[in-house]
């Protein structure tokens, strides 16, 4: 009875995979006849029923029967994932003879330009280009640049602080005092450090993170006109030759004197527009003859040598030499402003 049972199951079962040519009513029919609750599973339930002889006949049986349907339904199974796939490769098919979509390209971030622009020009005046460390210690970063703990010049700045004694630079003065440490045949000095400062801001129109040139010169006999000659050639350099500076009386502690350097409005020549907010001038870095505290404790006599130093917001300057009128354009690397720099800088017309 039982045998005769498991031919009709597995002679029907054959018949009806010959049928199928969609895939889930493949896997209805293979659930059905071989499944946990399928109809051969229920025969083997049966075998309790069955005489001790007729038991490893019909288990036998069965399994023969399971093994060959299971062969069946992996040799349909194949042939509906053959068909599935030229069905696919047939729709997707690739004319090689239509043109390609354009790549888009990247281009030199107008960040970088103005580095490289800047790192040039010095290096034509003799100056090395360095760099020094963007996690800094308490010492660097204030104490050798005339910034004792307790110093009132602290509060300028709203630190970082990643222990006690570390922080991320709040500014790249810091490498001042190791260029000057390191060079102990106390040579002249002229570098510029280009990097990433820190400070803390809880206002809408400054940045945690920004971008920043030091400059340093060291010898003797240096003098204010030396920073003059030098900022003037930068400017033009950088926004063109009609630009003028203007230097105002400031404080900085690791400069004495210091200076705020204001360079005219390249938007409307010094006439007085809404960049300027009608004064004719911009301010744009800091200045000033390296403080004679900082000399003495980076190993200088301040009686025999002299310097200057400087820096200026790298964010600020490239916005002004490519008249970009939000910072935040400079770091979402936005592609369709960023293409707008792959010209040569006397091509430049930026709109937004």
């Amino acid at each position: 009875m039982l045998k005769e049972e498991i031919e009709k199951i597995y002679n029907e079962a054959l018949e009806k995979i010959n049928d199928i040519k969609e895939e889930q009513a493949l896997k209805d029919l293979k659930a059905t006849i071989l499944g946990k609750k399928g109809e051969l599973t229920e025969i083997l339930k049966g075998l309790k029923d069955a005489t001790p002889e007729e038991r490893p006949k019909i288990g036998a049986l069965v399994n023969e029967v399971r093994d060959s349907l299971e062969a069946k339904f992996s040799e349909v199974q194949n042939a509906i994932n053959q068909k599935i796939l030229e069905e696919k490769l047939s729709k997707d098919t690739i004319d090689v003879t239509l043109p390609s979509n354009k790549p888009i390209r990247g281009s030199k971030h107008p960040l970088n330009r103005v580095i490289e622009e800047i790192e040039d020009l010095f290096v034509s005046m003799g100056y090395d280009v360095v760099s020094g460390p963007e996690l800094e210690t308490d010492e660097f970063c204030f104490k050798r640049l005339n910034l004792p703990e307790g110093h009132p010049a602290r509060d300028m700045q709203d630190s970082f602080y990643i222990t006690e004694e570390n922080l991320l630079r709040t500014q790249t003065s810091a490498v001042q005092a190791r260029v000057m440490m390191a060079n102990e045949e106390k040579t002249p000095i002229r570098v510029i450090v280009p990097g990433k400062t820190y400070r803390r801001e809880d206002d809408a129109t400054h940045s945690h993170q920004f971008n920043q040139v030091e400059g340093l010169v060291v010898d003797e006999n240096i003098s204010f006109a030396d920073l003059k000659g030098t900022l003037e050639v930068f400017m033009k350099k950088m926004l063109g030759q009609n630009t003028e500076l203007r230097f105002r009386p400031s404080y900085f502690p690791f400069t004495e004197p210091s200076y705020e350097v204001d360079v005219s409005c390249f938007k409307c020549g010094g006439k007085g527009c809404n960049l300027c907010k009608q004064t004719g001038w911009i301010e744009l870095l800091g200045s000033g003859m390296v403080h004679p505290n900082v000399l003495k404790m980076n190993g200088y006599d301040p009686e025999k040598y002299s310097g200057f130093a400087f820096g200026v917001g790298l964010d600020r300057l490239a916005m002004f030499k490519y008249d970009i009128t939000d910072i935040r354009l400079l770091y979402r690397n936005d592609v369709r402003f960023l293409k707008q720099f792959d010209r040569k800088d006397e091509e430049y017309e930026i709109k937004y």
